[in-house]
């Protein structure tokens, strides 16, 4: 971009509320949602009927949903919950952790993975991520394996795949003295719709967990998720956990309602189009940035389809830390283009997961979480709004280039 259309374009597009680092909402509502819900809640003031979850013949909603979602990831079986924390309890649960079983996990990395470790008793081992993808890193989750470690918990973060295959290959070269090579779990609260070697994200692993949570990529009314596997002992499982057990085992209530079930259906039908829109935003943004040096962004390995759910770049290592946080503060307050450092280390922003795991350190995790950042954005931005946040981001790293 030239420094004319620059200047012109900042003084003429800045708008009046901060576009936010993560949107409230990650995708849109449109009449086919509204329809949707409504014609649940018409159908509920029956009173033979009401909201009931597992009735298929009154309520096919939940089963149409898990039916579709399934189909989607190319798997054999969806189990619909009410959010992607009850999914990742639901994973360890799983597992049957004993104790001094050990489950690694990336350190760049929101707090629910590796609290639903911790919640099931697990000992949590961190793990290096690769600095071009902020995915885990399988030379260093090898590393760390021992005789111990029952499971393998990579995150597709911010929108990209992990390299599951080359983690189920470091699995089955270092297997469990009891239970055989560690389980390969994947969290893709952010990344749903997202491709890997030509399959959608969910399809490879042992286990998946998605998030329909307001801010993902497609949301249940706010709120809910969903696990995909192939294994029918774990579909078992998890449909008895979230259904109080099923007289067979321990469980509770961690359902997705019918209403949100309906919704799901509706913004699944959209999904892949939304993500293109997403896509094509990003790769404007790439094109619009490619000339200021000092930021690396996002990277997008030849074999995965990225959703750019979060739009991760990075400072130069000597940026790290007080210049990055200066650099997002002026885009915020001057701009109002929100930046944020998501995610960093979660032992790091955590005190009660460094408790648990004192003496981990990562240097290259923590070196990246201090360059990291994230510039907001949506599909629905328009052309000119997502040339103006480029703007914008070009116009900072000039002033912050001169001394």
């Amino acid at each position: 971009m030239d420094e004319k259309r620059r200047q012109e374009i900042l003084e003429r597009c800045k708008p009046e509320r901060v576009y936010p680092p993560e949107p409230g909402h990650g995708g849109w509502h449109t009449d086919e949602d509204v329809e949707a819900v409504v014609e649940v809640m018409r159908k509920a003031t029956d009173w033979h009927i009401g909201f009931l979850t597992f009735n298929k013949q009154l309520r096919p909603e939940i089963f149409e949903f898990e039916a579709a979602f399934a189909e989607y990831c190319g798997t054999e079986y969806c189990i619909s919950i009410n959010g992607a924390g009850t999914g990742l309890d639901l994973a360890m649960m799983c597992l049957d952790l004993e104790p001094g079983d050990e489950v690694i996990v990336p350190a760049i990395n929101f707090c629910a993975a590796p609290l639903s470790v911790v919640g099931q008793g697990g000992k949590l081992v961190w793990c290096e991520i690769d600095p071009r993808t902020f995915q885990a890193d399988p030379e260093d989750v090898a590393r760390r394996i021992t005789p111990r470690t029952r499971a393998i918990y990579p995150v597709h973060m911010n929108g990209l795949s992990a390299p599951i295959d080359e983690l189920l290959d470091v699995a089955q070269a270092h297997p469990h003295p009891k239970h055989g090579p560690p389980k390969v779990i994947g969290d893709a609260a952010r990344a749903c719709g997202g491709g890997y070697r030509d399959t959608k994200i969910g399809k490879r692993g042992w286990m998946t967990v998605f998030s329909f949570h307001s801010m993902k990529l497609m949301t249940t009314l706010g709120e809910g998720g969903a696990i995909t596997t192939d294994d029918p002992e774990v579909n078992d499982r998890c449909m008895a956990y979230r259904q109080f057990g099923k007289g067979k085992q321990w469980g509770t209530n961690y359902k997705l309602t019918c209403v949100q079930a309906a919704m799901g259906l509706t913004q699944l039908r959209h999904l892949d189009e939304r993500l293109a829109l997403r896509r094509r935003r990003a790769y404007e943004r790439n094109e619009l940035l490619a000339d200021v040096p000092e930021i690396t962004l996002p990277y997008e390995p030849p074999d995965c389809e990225h959703t750019y759910y979060l739009y991760t770049c990075l400072v130069p290592d000597e940026w790290a830390g007080e210049k990055r946080d200066r650099l997002m503060q002026i885009l915020r307050d001057e701009y109002h283009v929100g930046c944020g450092a998501y995610n960093t280390c979660a032992y790091e922003t955590s005190p009660f997961l460094a408790e648990q795991t004192k003496g981990q350190r990562l240097p290259v995790s923590e070196r990246i979480g201090q360059r990291l950042f994230v510039v907001s954005l949506h599909p629905l931005m328009t052309e000119e709004e997502n040339e103006y946040i480029a703007a914008a981001v070009s116009e900072t790293v000039a002033r912050l280039r001169t001394p």
